[in-house]
């Protein structure tokens, strides 16, 4: 029998993206925090756990051979709703097939791969299930297979499902695996579980393939946010559960103490957090339980940290598809859903809470605390053209109606073994694939963009904006949190680190932003031409006549309050 203490283990993160569980950079999942830890509670020492994501073994060549070595190799991954990335690229299955290949030791895969691959990882694709030739796939819980694997000297184990105090005990022992992340510790957000399994049965979904909903009691997620900051994590995001406002209850209705528990316990262990978001939120609770819920919101906006999203999980306006998979919420629902987000956490930092949802110019220059997201999923059973319509009415009222979602996610199903849309697979996705192409580039034009104006207006501040990649002469960044505004900005600037930025104009899905507050003493050109009002004209007469000592002295005559943007430092002279 092989002794815990003299393995070595080796992880691959090949990240996930499932309904209510995300790992792709910047974000760290928690399966391989969870993998760590079982594999320490099973007698591993820690300093013989690696870790790896998969895009460093990509841009790192030399670091496969940790996994050639290792006496163990974990594969952790599997995307089971489809999406773009920009901070990480998902392993591919070759790429899955080639560390099984490589590796020397017993190989182990686990996390949501076990619920199918496709041939790549995108929408409108159909899945089956593969071994993808590694020795052991965990179908149960890949962190009990880490366990019970070592415990069993590597022989094997029974796929069994982890219990409470064992995920409690192995999140908090496992924490320290996040050092190994390489976006540790400044660009890297740890996704927190708080329950898995979902008490409604939706179609397409892969969440109740885990069962009904089981929570984590308040003190060991406050545990496990405690150990990660001591181990250097400052975001968080609270994102594995199908419904936070069911969180501690019976599975549907809110636990408004449960919720209070919570947030309050993590800020109260982690004073210094700079990021806390959430991600799902079910409508159907809100429409069932209005008080209840108004009160959970107003717990979330009040310790969260602001542009926090809460996506529904509309789907789809369309009652006959709403019909046939088995969607919980009708779009009249789901609209009055988003209409108490709004009046409860659509206010901003600077102003009183009653007075949401703010916009416009007297509102404060800082993200709401809390909005809606809408999720709509095509190729579901019964779609026709006239879904489409429907769709874009429903976001068309909200937004004629005066309230604003901090996004609107479309996408095409995935079919997976084990959901009702595994027997109709991609077919309909297929078939209304120009329609479908058609109808999301209209909802771009003529509803994200101006929802986006109305949640970001120009002057809007965005503190601490990651630079990540330069593209047409600019800097692209984003925030860490729930569905980040990516940012661009004038110049190639030095990528890596974090910045301040005003918002000045919007595209459909992102925006444009200056370094906030801008220096008129030391702006460029295409800085000062992206800032509303000012043109190439004013812009050169800015910069022949600097310096200046206030913005009165630049005499602009815009019509736009400049000091949103624009300061004026002296210039250090020389000694």
């Amino acid at each position: 029998m092989t002794d815990p203490e003299t393995l070595s283990v080796t992880i691959v993160d090949g990240y996930v993206d499932e309904p209510a569980h995300f790992g792709v950079p910047p974000y760290i999942s928690t399966y391989p925090r969870y993998a760590a830890g079982a594999l320490v509670d099973a007698g591993v020492p820690r300093e013989q756990i690696t870790y790896h994501t998969i895009d460093r073994l990509r841009d790192e060549p030399d670091y496969w051979q940790d996994v050639d070595e290792a006496d163990l190799l974990i594969y952790l991954g599997g995307m089971t709703v489809p999406g773009k990335y920009v901070g990480g690229t998902p392993a591919e299955p070759d790429e899955v097939r080639k560390l099984a290949w490589t590796a020397n030791g017993t190989s182990l895969m686990g996390g949501p791969v076990k619920f199918g691959v496709g041939d790549e990882n995108a929408g409108a694709t159909e899945t089956e299930r593969q071994d993808l030739d590694f020795d052991f796939v965990a179908k149960g819980d890949v962190e009990a297979a880490v366990f019970d694997l070592v415990e069993s000297g590597l022989e094997g184990f029974n796929n069994r499902m982890r219990d409470i105090d064992e995920v409690s005990r192995w999140a908090q022992d496992g924490a320290f695996i996040v050092e190994q992340h390489p976006n540790h510790p400044e660009h890297l957000i740890a996704e927190l579980e708080t329950s898995r399994g979902c008490a409604y049965r939706c179609s397409f979904c892969t969440e109740p393939l885990y069962g009904n909903p089981s929570f984590r009691p308040p003190p060991t997620v406050v545990g496990e946010v405690d150990a990660l900051s001591d181990f250097g994590v400052k975001h968080f995001r609270i994102g594995r559960q199908a419904d936070i406002l069911a969180y501690g209850g019976d599975g549907e209705a809110p636990n408004p103490d449960a919720l209070r528990q919570l947030y309050s316990g993590i800020r109260e262990v982690a004073p210094d957090l700079e990021t806390l978001h959430l991600d799902n939120m079910n409508p159907i609770t809100i429409v069932n339980w209005p008080e209840q819920s108004r009160e959970g919101i107003r717990i979330i906006a009040e310790h969260n940290t602001p542009g926090d999203t809460a996506a529904f999980g509309l789907e789809s306006a369309d009652p006959v598809v709403q019909e046939e998979n088995n969607l919980n919420v009708s779009a009249e629902e789901c609209f009055e859903a988003v209409r108490i987000v709004n009046e409860e956490a659509g206010w901003r930092p600077g102003e009183d809470p009653a007075d949401a949802p703010t916009f416009g110019e007297d509102a404060p220059r800082r993200l709401p605390k809390l909005l809606p997201g809408i999720n709509l999923l095509h190729g579901l059973k019964g779609e026709r053209e006239e879904t489409y319509e429907r769709n874009r009415e429903f976001l068309q009222r909200v937004y004629d109606e005066g309230y604003m979602l901090r996004r609107i996610n479309i996408r095409q199903v995935m079919a997976f073994d084990g959901t009702d849309m595994s027997e109709t697979g991609a077919e309909i996705a297929n078939e209304h694939k120009q329609l479908f192409k058609r109808y999301k580039k209209q909802v771009r034009e003529e509803i994200d963009n101006p929802m986006l104006e109305r949640v970001a207006p120009p002057g809007t501040v965005l503190p601490d904006v990651h630079l990540e990649y330069h593209q047409d002469g600019k800097t692209f960044g984003r925030q860490l949190g729930t569905y980040p505004l990516l940012v661009g900005i004038p110049g190639e600037r030095q990528l890596g680190r974090t910045i301040d930025v005003a918002v000045v104009d919007h595209g459909y899905r992102s925006v444009t932003g200056v370094p906030y507050p801008l220096d008129l003493n030391a702006a460029s050109m295409n800085e000062l031409t992206a800032i509303p009002g000012i043109g190439d004209s004013t812009a050169g007469d800015i910069v022949v006549n600097r310096p200046y000592e206030s913005i009165a002295d630049a005499d602009l005559g815009t019509e736009f309050d400049l000091s949103r943007f624009v300061t004026t430092r002296p210039l250090e002279l020389a000694d």
